[in-house]
């Protein structure tokens, strides 16, 4: 294990009801609010007329950014900059899942910094402040309401990157599971599909961690016990309460002290969504497993402890890289059976533009991923073997 330090400054505010927190929560920072959110979703289920009352309270004025796409834009980041200078700002509210908290996390850093948003997610520039924002979430998935990690798309380029900042933190989240009620099956799935490959990332790395190992082992074993739960009954809401808080954990840092993980599969998946704007946990589920089979004997070892230790797998007369297989493929069943997509043929990606993707993998660097350092050569193979 590596020395570290860990700090998380955002206030976690859990469980039914809490919504009833947010004035108290806001009301430090000042009234001029600029409330962000995506396709109207939370108008159609009553979040939104409840967050307005709720900020009703403390008088705010409140400024609208809507439409954050679920790849969110750089233009729409821009756009939301301008709001805040404009509107003088005070405090940003993102209301919706990942992608809107993502967004509106460039945006407050974007508003407070002196280079470009563009040149700060693209590690050409550095964030030096950020306008104070908090988060109500409504979808369990990437764990944005509690890190610093962004994902921005540059449309105009066809470029994808993953970004953080210590300035990034919420100061708060409010994670109410009944907000999750009403999300779709489709974007119920991607989320567990999503929440699993968070702690899959981290999972894979060449440290001595076992207490990191059983948490992040926690974390899949709850989900997949879960997870069909859920499926099966998606207006439960103690089943969405388990996945909402599994997601918060999944990386929120606490189960990555000490290691970095790999990462490998986020980078290839960017690069398909940057060209295809596909789901990201969609992309996850085709990917992840043919990352595994890629990198399979840098440590077989690894892959045999996930299939005893997070499947219950018995190895018995299997060579050891069969044993470790079979963990894969039974990950992959896992994910099958609740409806991920399993090939690029799910989304109608041919091998046409895997040269494409391949080149977005290396934009940053020449090398990527933590458990073993992959290349454009890579990328190409693994693409290959998705589709």
């Amino acid at each position: 294990m590596n020395n570290f330090t860990f700090h998380n400054p955002t206030k976690l505010i859990f469980g039914k009801g809490t919504l009833t927190q947010l004035a108290d929560e806001v009301r430090p920072y000042g009234k001029n609010v600029l409330l962000v959110y995506g396709g109207g979703s939370i108008k159609r289920n009553g979040i939104y007329a409840d967050v307005l009352a709720e900020l009703e309270k403390i008088d705010a004025h409140v400024t609208e950014l809507s439409g954050v796409e679920p790849n969110p834009r750089l233009a729409t980041v821009r756009k939301g900059i301008e709001l805040v200078e404009s509107h003088q700002i005070d405090f940003i509210l993102a209301v919706g899942g990942g992608s809107t908290i993502d967004c509106t996390k460039a945006i407050a850093v974007g508003a407070k910094s002196t280079d470009d948003i563009w040149d700060i997610i693209s590690k050409k520039g550095q964030a030096t402040d950020a306008v104070p924002f908090g988060t109500v979430l409504t979808l369990a998935a990437t764990g944005s309401e509690m890190n610093a990690g962004s994902v921005i798309t540059n449309w105009d380029t066809n470029e994808k990157f993953g970004w953080g900042s210590p300035y990034a933190y919420p100061t708060f989240s409010i994670l109410d599971p009944a907000h999750t009620l009403s999300v779709p099956e489709d974007q119920t799935i991607y989320g567990i599909v999503d929440i699993m490959s968070h702690a899959l990332e981290h999972y894979f790395h060449h440290e001595t961690t076992p207490l990191q190992d059983y948490m992040v082992e926690g974390i899949l074993k709850t989900v997949i016990e879960t997870g069909p739960k859920l499926m099966s009954d998606l207006d439960n809401v103690d089943h969405r309460a388990t996945i909402l808080y599994a997601g918060t954990m999944a990386l929120n840092g606490m189960v990555s002290m000490g290691y970095h993980g790999d990462w490998a599969t986020h980078n290839l998946e960017h690069a398909v969504s940057a060209v295809h704007d596909i789901p990201h946990g969609g992309g996850l589920a085709i990917l992840f497993p043919h990352w595994m089979e890629h990198v399979l004997e840098t440590d077989v070892d690894r892959f045999k402890q996930m299939a005893t230790r997070v499947f219950g797998l018995e190895q018995g007369h299997m060579s050891d890289h069969e044993f470790a297989l079979c963990g894969i493929q039974r990950l992959r069943a896992f994910w099958t059976s609740i409806g991920a997509p399993v090939s690029f043929k799910d989304y109608e990606i041919d091998a046409s533009t895997i040269e494409e993707m391949a080149d977005h993998t290396v934009r940053l660097s020449d090398s990527f991923g933590g458990f073993k350092s992959l290349n454009r050569a890579d990328a190409v193979a693994i693409y290959q073997a998705s589709l």
